[in-house]
């Protein structure tokens, strides 16, 4: 099979910094307590001054229970939410107050992707590669060679988006991602909802697109074996707190531990299926 080559748009990325630079990183969100009176309303910390680096071209997977802060995270370095304190970089650029810039260095793909409903995969595809000023000459190659490597049916590419499954939109949710060659890919659990050879066969395209196009991941998800397999260096988000963010033999040996699983067990004294209440609410609002 052919390596794919998705067009290369035209960025200005600085090579003598970090790829993300994430330095005491704080969001809040706040939600109305009705045992507190009629208008109070409750904070709820989605991410607690998070700090970390990541290097131009490295992939690291940041672990975390639904309600960690995973979402936050990525919501936040793809200037859809502002910080509540702290800062983050992308490429030496603000990504909070030079927004426009960062959209033009980064794709994100998230379980909650959206489209247009009654539009086709390869209708919702061209509107955005025309967005990211792709050519339709460019378009027409890239798109179904894209849809391909991400195992999409040929048959179902004109079929409108409100009559695929979950799992067949978040291929198109990938496949719209990767299409335009991003410097910097925000994975917020890329591989819910697909079946396993779907899922290897993203996490192959993945790697792919990281050897080929000079691309830099920050996945986040619960999949403690996705995490092993594609990262470098894998972190801990819990309760908005990174415990950690080394490489997997390293985590493993600091704890004294054989599984990724064990190590969340010896960092947080819960198992990783564990969830409270709390946890609930800071996903919805986080």
């Amino acid at each position: 099979m052919s390596t794919f080559a998705a067009p290369r748009l035209s960025t200005s990325v600085r090579r003598d910094v970090p790829a993300v630079e994430v330095d005491n990183l704080t969001k809040v969100f706040r939600r109305r307590d009705p045992k507190a009176g009629r208008f109070a309303r409750r904070a709820f910390p989605a991410l607690k001054e998070v700090t970390f680096t990541i290097e131009r071209g490295e992939c690291v997977a940041i672990l975390g229970q639904n309600g960690s802060g995973k979402s936050t995270l990525v919501r936040l370095l793809s200037t859809l939410l502002l910080e509540d304190g702290g800062s983050a970089r992308i490429f030496g650029h603000d990504a909070f107050k030079e927004a426009r810039r960062i959209r033009r260095l980064v794709n994100r793909v998230s379980v909650e992707a959206s489209f247009f409903k009654k539009m086709s995969a390869q209708e919702n595809l061209s509107y955005a590669a025309r967005f990211y000023g792709m050519t339709p000459s460019q378009t027409r190659t890239a798109i179904p060679e894209i849809l391909q490597r991400v195992g999409f049916p040929p048959d179902r590419r004109t079929e409108s988006m409100m009559n695929l499954s979950r799992g067949m939109q978040q291929k198109v949710a990938l496949a719209r991602a990767l299409l335009t060659s991003p410097v910097l890919l925000l994975l917020d659990e890329p591989t819910t909802g697909l079946d396993p050879r779907s899922k290897l066969e993203v996490q192959d395209f993945v790697r792919e697109v990281r050897a080929t196009h000079d691309a830099t991941i920050l996945l986040c998800t619960h999949d403690m074996a996705e995490a092993e397999a594609l990262a470098d260096r894998v972190g801990l988000l819990d309760r908005g707190e990174l415990l950690f963010l080394e490489p997997v033999a390293d985590v493993k040996r600091r704890f004294g531990v054989e599984t990724l699983e064990e190590a969340f067990f010896a960092a947080t004294g819960r198992t990783f299926e564990e969830e409270n209440h709390d946890d609930e609410l800071r996903e919805v609002f986080g």
